[in-house]
């Protein structure tokens, strides 16, 4: 890597800061980038160009507020208001972040894109694969189950067999003023996390609608379909003298389904907009293991292809409550295979 021109993705937190760290002490060229990407991102400018200066590195910040809008914050609220739950980063990765740092990285002559995520790449028999990083408490690899083969191409990853503690031992090591800042736990262009309030003032507010018992009965009244997620069971405002929870959500007629605890479980779900890294399409039924969502255990499962780049995923043991508009991500042992948006419960 000696001498090589390297574009770090710069954040100001410990994990992208130690990527700098790292490439230069491989003698590489390093130079980092910022995405400035909505109001919110002020603080995370100024914290890189803290870093930047720290480390003696050239910074480049792109503005694309517009960018973010189109591809990212507009499709992410569609969605919530349509009922389903979708994860902004999932939109953001391929369609934003990755795609903006390969532009930046082709267009001034860098050679590689580095970023803080906890994952691998690695290229064999000409396809670019990712891997789960070595410490799996902080896999991050579900994040990237969507990037292109151009995008992991262009994709190094320093941080995939380090722990958080030896990251935060390394940034201590350099001095570096972030060394023990807490991980961000919210949504980045939304400060205060609170999601139905940031899409209702920017895109309207929903209209309210009916609970519908487990007897098929209206029991209550929501407050807008995008305040709700399937699966949900506290916050609902509904006293039946016994535990529900959501069972659906009905875009169409405004109403949300509720059912007895208990019967959150599914035998699977269909998955839209399918993704694959190995293979452009998935090429018969296969054994994975499967996550519902980012936080999820692995679970043994099936997959079958389905028309128009779908797929069926049947699990082995019953999953609790996989949300329409989440990623149920795939795996072959410690590699994404890919995987794609749920659609809807198998139950």
């Amino acid at each position: 890597m000696s001498g090589k021109k390297v574009l770090v993705a710069l954040s100001g937190g410990v994990d992208s800061s130690v990527c700098v760290s790292l490439m230069k002490r491989q003698g590489c060229d390093v130079t980092g980038l910022v995405l400035s990407l909505s109001p919110a991102h002020e603080g995370t400018v100024r914290a890189a160009e803290s870093v930047a200066r720290a480390l003696d590195i050239p910074l480049i910040v792109a503005r694309e507020e517009e960018w973010f809008q189109r591809e990212v914050v507009r499709p992410w609220a569609e969605a919530y208001r349509r009922g389903e739950t979708p994860n902004p980063c999932i939109f953001c990765n391929p369609s934003t972040k990755f795609a903006l740092l390969c532009r930046e990285a082709k267009a001034r002559g860098f050679c590689q894109v580095i970023t803080g995520h906890y994952a691998g790449v690695r290229l064999r028999e000409g396809r670019y694969l990712l891997k789960k990083a070595a410490f799996l408490p902080r896999d991050q690899s579900y994040m990237l189950y969507r990037l292109s083969q151009e995008q992991l191409s262009l994709l190094s990853l320093p941080l995939e067999s380090l722990s958080k503690e030896e990251v935060r031992a390394i940034a201590a090591r350099e001095g570096l003023p972030c060394a023990n800042a807490p991980d961000s736990q919210e949504i980045c262009f939304i400060p205060d996390n609170n999601y139905p309030a940031y899409i209702e003032k920017r895109f309207g507010p929903m209209p309210q609608g009916d609970f519908i018992g487990p007897d098929g009965r209206v029991c209550g009244h929501h407050k807008g379909l995008l305040h709700y997620t399937v699966g949900q069971r506290k916050g609902l405002g509904i006293a039946l003298g016994r535990p529900v929870f959501i069972q659906s959500i009905d875009p169409q007629t405004n109403r949300i389904y509720l059912g007895e605890s208990g019967e959150e479980y599914a035998a699977g779900v269909r998955l839209r907009d399918c993704r694959w890294i190995p293979f452009d399409r998935l090429p018969g039924s296969l054994r994975v293991g499967a996550k519902i969502r980012s936080a999820a255990k692995e679970a043994p499962a099936s997959v079958t292809p389905l028309e128009n780049g779908g797929a069926q995923v049947l699990f082995d043991t019953p999953q609790r409550a996989p949300a329409p508009g989440q990623s149920c991500v795939l795996y072959d042992g410690d590699w994404v295979l890919g995987g794609g948006y749920i659609e809807k419960q198998i139950l």
